[in-house]
């Protein structure tokens, strides 16, 4: 009989993660073993306030134990099963999503993640209108697969891998004007975030989405709504769209939908038609056990009424971030919790001492925003003691470095 084996060092962790890793994805110097509520501990113990969510996966936090319980339920009966065969919990999902959500949606494609959603809404929206052509937005991030990198603005990411997707323009964000000039009848969908969260933490205006409806009415075009992010309470709504009166065509969900599990849902409404058995597909779309952690993700989401928690916290937070008067910040702006700082300088290096010096995990929105992306079930003295770690970082020596 063997030993067991011993478990491996956070060096022996990094080192094997290095080898075999491509690289495409940086690898940071912390090993988390585990989380709890807003908090990840890494292997030595030490516990690091998380202000970035998976980048806004983790709503309700680390450790969740409704979440725990449902998946550890539905695991013992069954994981997986092909959505050719219906199920109970993909059945109730749907309806419920359907019931939640802005425009009237009728028809769910459950898949895998924000980019598979997005591809979705693209195929289907193609499929419904006959058209080809596309609007989106600059600073506009939407994924990495073909379809949605089309859509996705930053040079760095698309340039690789170019020629991409024919059909595609970018147009300023919030501006209405432009954005009436650019959609058009041969226009098959415009496709827009409530507020970009790659591009910096920036909420459109009502005049602006005003424009985006108007513009799509006049020319039959469907509007694709991509809540990936903003979805689920984030931004004090269940979703953000609530807070301009949008009414999707499409809408596009992921992130925080299963409690941490891969899940990607793309949610249609009337004007969506044309389906026919074998047209887009996903074999692990809607899985048993995503259904489950999704279902008792939502019910947590309502019992901790953490639209409302997001919304009275991220004014708080605001307020204070505003206060603050630092000579390092440009502006700071958002909805609900989730926050952007724009910097007059690169955010990298501050990003990096907030872990190192106050034990906090950030991540940027582009080259110089502090993107806050926290989970919903924070409490309000861990957000204020962020934020003075956060106004210590942007006065201290290194801000005055970056000067």
């Amino acid at each position: 009989m063997s030993s067991p084996k011993k478990p491996l060092t956070p060096d022996e962790v990094r080192a094997l993660e290095t080898r075999y890793a491509t690289g495409v994805i940086p690898l940071k110097e912390l090993v988390f073993t585990h989380g709890e509520g807003a908090w990840l501990v890494a292997a030595d113990g030490t516990r690091y306030l998380d202000l970035a969510s998976g980048h806004g996966v983790a709503l309700l936090g680390h450790g969740n134990a409704r979440v725990a319980a449902a998946l550890g339920e539905q695991a013992a009966k069954l994981i997986t099963i092909t959505q050719s065969y219906p199920h109970p919990l993909r059945a109730g999902l749907a309806e419920r999503l359907c019931a939640m959500a802005p425009g009237g949606m009728e028809k769910v494609f459950f898949c895998n993640s924000g980019a598979e959603a997005v591809e979705a809404a693209l195929k289907f929206s193609r499929m419904a209108t006959g058209k080809k052509a596309f609007v989106a937005f600059k600073r506009a991030f939407h994924g990495r697969t073909m379809g949605a990198l089309s859509a996705t603005w930053s040079e760095a990411y698309r340039g690789p891998f170019e020629p991409l997707v024919p059909g595609f323009s970018h147009v300023s964000y919030d501006d209405a004007a432009a954005v009436e000039a650019a959609i058009d009848a041969s226009t098959a969908a415009v496709l827009v975030e409530p507020v970009q969260g790659e591009g910096g933490v920036r909420p459109g205006s009502p005049a602006f989405f005003e424009a985006v409806a108007r513009a799509c009415a006049r020319t039959g075009a469907l509007l694709i709504v991509d809540e990936i992010q903003t979805g689920f309470g984030r931004t004090g709504r269940w979703f953000a769209s609530e807070h301009f009166g949008l009414r999707p065509d499409v809408l596009c969900l992921a992130k925080g939908i299963a409690g941490g599990m891969p899940m990607g849902a793309c949610l249609m409404g009337p004007a969506v038609k044309g389906f026919s058995a074998g047209l887009h597909g996903s074999t692990f779309g809607g899985n048993p056990l995503a259904c489950a952690a999704a279902m008792a993700a939502i019910d947590e989401m309502e019992r901790l009424e953490l639209p409302r928690r997001a919304s009275e916290l991220g004014a708080h937070v605001v307020e204070r971030l505003r206060a603050l008067d630092l000579k390092l910040v440009r502006e700071v702006r958002g909805l609900g919790l989730m926050i952007g700082i724009e910097l007059k300088k690169k955010v990298a290096p501050f990003i990096d001492l907030l872990a190192k010096e106050h034990h906090i995990v950030a991540i940027n929105a582009g080259p110089t925003v502090l993107r806050l992306l926290p989970p919903l079930v924070i409490e309000r003295a861990e957000l204020d003691g962020a934020i003075d770690a956060i106004a210590a970082v942007l006065s201290g020596p290194a801000a005055a470095a970056a000067e």
